[in-house]
């Protein structure tokens, strides 16, 4: 703060805003609606007397906050694949759309849990695959004629690989979807193209059987670290028939410059066969849906008989009902909302064995292992069910998530250095632990502590860092990339030692509530750019007031929530400081 500005804030003493303007415009939901607020005289101090409020309220550049999304997990990752025994009973030939669509269920499969989870739209760019985009071209994949990507059983690199190309149908679909979300972007109809071949070999390959469509696995698969995954060919996935859904509905959707009648037709064809599927129950084969022994709802990635055996796995899940939901969005068909309900419900529920506290979370709800492949796709998955559901609870749990084990890595395209960690004058204490050459984990090593020492800086400095991650059983620490202490890790502290800028930011949809306490002093922070220096207020109302939020992010160090209307509009508070969604 500019000596000017505390001799104007010291002037006024105090400005009060009364609830007609400022604190009407504040207050959203809850009962709690404030009469009047103070913004104090005082200016807030640095957080400690060696790091100047210029590195506290400015903000040097990082990633700029996306909802762009990464690749989908790869499905098969870790397990083995031998070539089928038997023939596999594709369909083939043409589609006769009325039949498809009088074969799907008028009624539900089986009663199963519900909470009265609902579908809410969402802007266009945050729909189900349209933040997935891909690259254009086929550099390390294997693609057939048809320009479809394949998975090569490669023998130099599998113990019994035979080298042949497969179909892998999630690997195919999403990819697909993948096409779809760039040529929405780009206009470049090499994506269009590539996106209706993968669509194509789904409707080409697939099984009628039970009044619906079966996208088929033509290998047999087996995973040695998830016991119990055995597959003959051909076997079946709940997550390849949900994103099945996704893939046709959004091919239909298209305009008529880009798809025909005929096209259109078969792929709300397709559509239907595929969320027929979803209406069948356990009580004979293929099936991709069952009721557990607590009564809740599963769509099961890996099927198994009998049901009770199988994995139910949290991510696979997730996607297909994404499919759910492409489907009652189009249709508007009153069964994919029930089944969109009990599947929320069913997540909500089970979220406890997902999460594994401040730590990476579990992949199924059946097996206790926790990869460190799913964990960030986990975090995904569920800001993307507050999108899609408008309820706070699927935020909540991402929050939580996110503070278990962070974004680890702080290198990126626009920061090929990483980040910068501020210190404040004092005595610290570095780690050295058990990593991999990078410093990421190693189950193997397990971050054991391998070395200390103590040093003290008698100003306030900064170092070079390239991660930020929780060491297991301690912790969020920085690891030091350049100068004397290069390989040494810092523990996390805002008052002396944490990363500058704004990183992972997350996007709320719609808005959540905040509370401030009441009688209780809070600061708020708007952060300054490009060399600018931010503004600080403490604010404080005499009984508890509600605010909107959209948006959370690591701002130097913490976790700080964006107020998204009324009069501290922009401005941003740390969590700590306030409740979230009245509790």
């Amino acid at each position: 703060m500019t000596d000017q500005r505390r001799t104007d804030v010291g002037r006024r003493r105090f400005i009060r805003l009364t609830g007609g303007s400022a604190l009407g415009a504040l207050a959203v939901g809850g009962n709690a609606t404030a009469a009047s607020a103070d913004i104090l005289a005082a200016p807030t101090p640095s957080p400690s007397p060696g790091i100047p409020m210029s590195q506290v309220l400015s903000l040097p550049r990082t990633p700029a906050p996306t909802t762009t999304l990464g690749p989908a997990p790869e499905q098969i990752t870790g397990g083995t694949i031998t070539p089928p025994n038997r023939r596999i009973p594709y369909t083939g030939g043409t589609v006769d759309p009325q039949t498809a669509a009088d074969d799907v269920p008028t009624t539900l499969p089986f009663e199963f849990a519900t909470a009265d989870y609902t579908i809410v739209d969402v802007p266009e760019e945050l729909r189900p695959w349209r933040n997935r985009p891909v690259a254009k071209g086929d550099t390390g994949a294997y693609v057939d004629a048809q320009g479809v990507r394949m998975f090569y059983n490669d023998p130099d690199v599998f113990i019994n690989g035979d080298g042949k190309l497969y179909d892998q149908p999630v690997t195919q679909i999403q990819y697909g979807l993948g096409c779809l979300a760039s040529y929405r972007t780009t206009g470049d109809t090499w994506f269009l193209t590539r996106a209706k071949a993968h669509a194509q070999r789904q409707i080409d390959r697939r099984v009628e059987t039970r009044g619906a469509w079966y996208f088929p696995y033509p290998f047999n698969y087996t995973h040695g670290e998830h016991g119990g995954l055995v597959y003959t060919a051909p076997w079946y996935s709940g997550m390849a028939q949900g994103e099945a859904i996704s893939l046709f509905i959004q091919l239909a959707q298209l305009p008529d410059t880009d798809v025909s009648a005929e096209e259109r037709t078969q792929y709300l064809a397709a559509a239907d066969g595929a969320f027929a599927s979803l209406l069948r129950a356990y009580d004979a084969k293929p099936w991709v849906v069952n009721k557990d022994s607590a009564g809740y709802f599963w769509i099961q990635e890996y099927p198994i008989d009998a049901p009770g055996t199988s994995d139910y796995t949290f991510n696979g899940m997730i996607f297909a009902l994404f499919g759910v939901w492409d489907y009652y969005q189009h249709t508007r068909n009153e069964l994919a909302l029930k089944l969109w309900d009990g599947g929320l419900t069913t997540i909500a529920n089970y979220y406890p064995r997902l999460r594994n506290t401040r730590w990476l979370s579990f992949y199924c709800n059946t097996h206790r292992i926790a990869p460190l492949s799913y964990h960030h796709h986990h975090l995904d998955l569920f800001m993307q069910l507050q999108w899609f559901s408008g309820h706070y609870t699927f935020a909540r749990d991402m929050d939580q998530l996110l503070d278990d084990y962070p974004y680890p890595d702080l290198v990126s395209t626009d920061l090929p250095s990483g980040g910068t960690v501020a210190f404040a004058a004092g005595t610290y204490t570095l780690y050295q632990y058990a990593t991999t050459a990078t410093g990421a984990y190693d189950p193997a090593k397990d971050d054991t502590q391998t070395a200390t020492q103590q040093v003290t800086f008698t100003r306030d400095t900064s170092a070079p860092a390239t991660m930020r991650r929780r060491i297991h059983g301690r912790g969020v620490y920085y690891r030091i990339s350049a100068g004397a202490y290069a390989g040494w890790w810092v523990g996390e502290n805002y008052t002396t030692a944490f990363l500058r800028g704004q990183w992972w930011t997350k996007t709320y949809l719609p808005a959540r509530t905040l509370t401030f306490p009441a009688n209780t002093p809070v600061d708020v922070y708007k952060y300054g750019t490009d060399g600018a220096v931010g503004t600080t207020k403490t604010v404080q109302w005499d009984h508890a007031s509600n605010a909107p939020f959209d948006q959370r992010a690591t701002i130097n160090g913490r976790n700080m929530l964006r107020i998204s209307a009324g009069t501290l509009t922009g401005y941003w508070v740390w969590h700590n400081n306030v409740t979230t969604d009245g509790l």
